[in-house]
């Protein structure tokens, strides 16, 4: 069994962190299905599932035309109020013929194929290809977020700037072998998983790491940014103090890796941990922002007239 898609991440383009209200009145894209929230260990809130139906060919590092029919699903989350995803996801399975279309949309998140599957020749299409006249995750999933970061409630004022990623994911079912995940950077905003699960992995806990994961990979990506920004340019004291606050106002209680991902899938978090060592980054640039701050704020009680010391009583 093969299982695709894509996530989209980006910095919520509103001036404070929202509610979980506020969060759900945002999210409410289907009508009359609930909105999903969580408090701990961060507020959480995730979006009914939105379908598309797609009748188009499938990517194919080797050029095959494979046609593939079904409905894709995506899903919006934000993540303390901050923070914005749109996940889709498919499942791609072996087919013969093409169907009606009520068979399709009877089952939502499936994808079957009109001729013979190729797993691994469509696995390496859909992470390496780019080709626009296949299925593309990249635009339905990137419309979706589009269209939630222009809701009424935002007022399209974010305290700092911050690039949208993109992680591009496959999951590849093996009953003989160990949960498994090869990352590559793509580009400065694009990441490429290749999963290894297991058959009682199922989809939605496959999705939930991999959202967990682009999660994580902006927030480091963004603090990575802003630290580049800071040490190339030249500035005061005080100039680097207020480009690099937000991130600590707005963005450091984010960090929980593996907090909401399935316990089987776990040991993704832990290798990445070990290579490339995901949070020992986060760590030093954290402790970088802060040691400028510190700085920042000795140099202007150093700097301080006699006239204006502080009075005492």
């Amino acid at each position: 069994m093969l299982t695709v898609g894509e996530v989209h991440t980006s910095l919520l383009q509103h001036s404070t962190a929202l509610t979980q209200e506020q969060s759900c009145e945002v999210l409410s894209l289907v009508e009359g299905e609930a909105v999903l929230t969580s408090r701990r260990p961060s507020l959480y809130a995730v979006s009914p599932d939105v379908r598309t139906g797609v009748d188009c060919w499938l990517p194919s590092a080797r050029q095959r035309q494979l046609r593939g029919v079904g409905a894709v699903v995506t899903r919006a989350v934000i993540t303390g109020g901050r923070i914005v995803q749109t996940s889709s996801t498919v499942q791609v399975v072996a087919g013969k013929r093409r169907k009606p279309w009520s068979h399709y949309l009877a089952s939502p998140g499936v994808l079957e194929t009109v001729g013979k599957l190729d797993a691994a020749d469509l696995t390496t299409g859909f992470l390496h290809g780019n080709a626009a006249d296949v299925l593309n995750l990249e635009a339905i999933t990137g419309r979706l977020l589009d269209g939630v970061q222009m809701s009424d409630p935002l007022d399209r004022r974010p305290p700092l700037r911050a690039a949208r990623t993109r992680l591009r994911w496959t999951a590849r079912t093996d009953p003989d072998a160990a949960v498994a995940a090869l990352v590559t950077i793509g580009s400065p905003t694009l990441r490429t998983v290749e999963l290894v699960v297991g058959p009682q992995d199922v989809p939605a806990a496959v999705t939930g790491l991999c959202e967990d994961l682009a999660l994580h990979d902006w927030l480091l990506t963004t603090l990575s940014a802003l630290v580049e920004t800071a040490v190339s340019r030249p500035a005061s004291a005080q100039e680097h103090v207020d480009r690099l606050r937000p991130a600590l106002e707005h963005l450091l209680h984010l960090w929980l890796p593996g907090a909401r991902v399935d316990p089987r899938l776990l040991p993704v978090w832990e290798r990445l941990d070990q290579t490339p060592g995901f949070s020992r980054q986060w760590l030093s640039l954290v402790n970088w922002i802060r040691d400028q701050i510190s700085v920042a704020v000795l140099r202007n009680l150093a700097d301080r007239k006699p006239d204006q010391q502080p009075c005492r009583h």
